[in-house]
C-alpha cells in the first residue's frame, strides 16, 4: 500500500476547454500513444507513459466498479463513457469525461482508444460524492481530510 501526504491530493489541474486528451493502448491496457495534452495534464513525459499500464493515472478515489463496467462494455464491443478522476505524476489530480472504444481492423480488435475532455465543477462534485459512496459501500479504501485550526 502506498501512502501520500493528504495535501498532495488537494491540488487540481484543470483540463482546458477545447482540449482533448488522447491515448491508445494495446489489448492489455499498456499505453502505446499519448498526445501532448495527456502529457501536459498528467505531468508525465511521453517516454514515461509509453509502455506503462494506463493505471499509472488511476486515482485511488476511483471505485473498482467503474472500471469493471468499462471493461464489460468494451468486451461487448460497446463504447464506454464516464467521469474519471485521474492522478498526476506529482500526486495532484484532474477530472475528465472519458470515451473509450475498441479499434477494429477487419472485424478484429487491435487496440483501444480514449478521448477525454473537461468536466464542469458541478459534475466533479456530483461524481466525487457518488464515487465516495460507492467505495464506502463496497468496502474500498476511503480517506478523510481533517482540518484542525491552530488555537
Amino acid at each position: 500500500m502506498q501512502y501520500y501526504n493528504e495535501s498532495e491530493f488537494l491540488i487540481e489541474t484543470i483540463v482546458p476547454e477545447h482540449e482533448l486528451i488522447i491515448s491508445r493502448t494495446d489489448l492489455y491496457g499498456i499505453i502505446t500513444h499519448a498526445n501532448e495534452t495527456f502529457c501536459d495534464i498528467s505531468g508525465y513525459e511521453e517516454e514515461a507513459l509509453i509502455g506503462k499500464s494506463h493505471n499509472i493515472v488511476r486515482h485511488p478515489d476511483m471505485p473498482r466498479a467503474v472500471f469493471k463496467e468499462m471493461w464489460e462494455s468494451l468486451k461487448s464491443k460497446k463504447q464506454w463513457s464516464g467521469f474519471v478522476k485521474n492522478i498526476r505524476k506529482d500526486k495532484g489530480y484532474y477530472w475528465v469525461h472519458a470515451r473509450v472504444s475498441g479499434v477494429y481492423k477487419d472485424d478484429k480488435l487491435v487496440e483501444y482508444k480514449s478521448l477525454r475532455s473537461p468536466v464542469s465543477f458541478k459534475d466533479k462534485l456530483k461524481y466525487q460524492k457518488l464515487y465516495d459512496a460507492m467505495r464506502q459501500k463496497s468496502g474500498e479504501m476511503s480517506r478523510k481530510i481533517i482540518y484542525e485550526e491552530n488555537k
